[in-house]
C-alpha cells in the first residue's frame, strides 16, 4: 500500500477483520468515554489479541492520566498511545518513558500557524498526527468529520513520520494526499454510517483507493 492507513474507532470484530483483511497498517481503539466509539480495556481487550503481527496496535486517549494509562495497558498488548488531548511535550516524553511505548501525539489544525506547535513534540513522540481543530462546542478533540486546508502541510518537513487526520473517506482521500504529501492517514468518521458504526463497505473502499495511490 502506497499510502498506510490507520483505521480508527474499532468496535466490533467483523469491522476490524475487514480493516486486517483490507491491509490496514494501524488499528485504533478508543478510550474516551465521550466518544461514540469509546470502548472499556475489557472490550478493547477481546479485539486487540486478534490483530494479527505486524499491524501496529494504537490506544486512543485524551488526556489520561497514569492510572488510566496503566489499565488500559494491562488489559491488552498496544504498540502506541496515541494522545489526542491537550498533552503537553513533557507529558508526551513521561508517557513515552514509563509505559515504555510509542507515542502517536494529535495536533490540531485550523490555519498555518497551528503546525508551528509541532515541532517540540519531535524529541518526545515516534509520530504526529495533524487533525482538524474540534469546534468549540465538540464534545470529543478528533473524529468530526471535518477537515482542514490540507496544503498547508505540503512541503513541511518533520524529523518524525506523521499521519494526516480530519473529514478523510474514500472520495476525498486521493486529493488528501495530493494536497498534503502525506505518507501515512487516520480514518474514523469517514467509514462510518452514523458516528460509533463502522460501515464495512466504508472501511473496504478506503482501503482499496489507499493501496492504488
Amino acid at each position: 500500500m502506497a499510502v498506510a492507513v490507520k483505521i480508527c474507532g474499532l468496535k466490533t470484530e467483523v469491522a476490524l477483520a475487514v480493516a486486517v483483511q483490507g491491509g490496514a497498517s494501524f488499528v485504533g481503539f478508543v478510550f474516551f468515554p465521550a466518544s461514540p466509539r469509546a470502548l472499556t480495556p475489557c472490550e478493547a481487550a477481546r479485539l486487540v489479541v486478534k490483530v494479527p503481527p505486524g499491524i501496529r496496535r494504537v490506544a486512543v486517549v485524551v488526556d489520561a492520566d497514569d492510572l488510566t494509562l496503566e489499565t488500559i495497558l494491562t488489559a491488552a498488548p498496544f504498540d502506541f498511545v496515541q494522545c489526542h488531548g491537550r498533552e503537553t511535550v513533557a507529558r508526551a516524553r513521561a508517557i513515552r518513558e514509563r509505559f515504555r511505548i510509542g507515542v502517536i501525539k494529535a495536533v490540531p489544525v485550523a490555519e498555518a500557524a497551528d503546525l508551528d506547535a509541532a515541532a517540540p513534540y519531535e524529541d518526545a513522540v515516534d509520530w504526529l498526527l495533524f487533525d482538524s481543530r474540534a469546534p468549540n462546542q465538540a464534545r470529543h478533540p478528533g473524529g468530526n468529520a471535518l477537515a482542514f486546508d490540507w496544503s498547508l502541510l505540503r512541503g513541511r518537513a518533520w524529523r518524525r513520520p506523521w499521519l494526516l487526520a480530519g473529514g478523510l473517506h474514500a472520495g476525498n482521500l486521493a486529493e488528501a494526499v495530493r494536497l498534503s504529501g502525506a505518507a501515512a492517514v487516520d480514518v474514523s468518521s469517514g467509514i462510518e454510517d452514523v458516528p460509533g458504526e463502522k460501515s464495512l463497505a466504508k472501511i473496504g473502499q478506503f482501503l482499496a483507493v489507499a493501496k492504488d495511490l
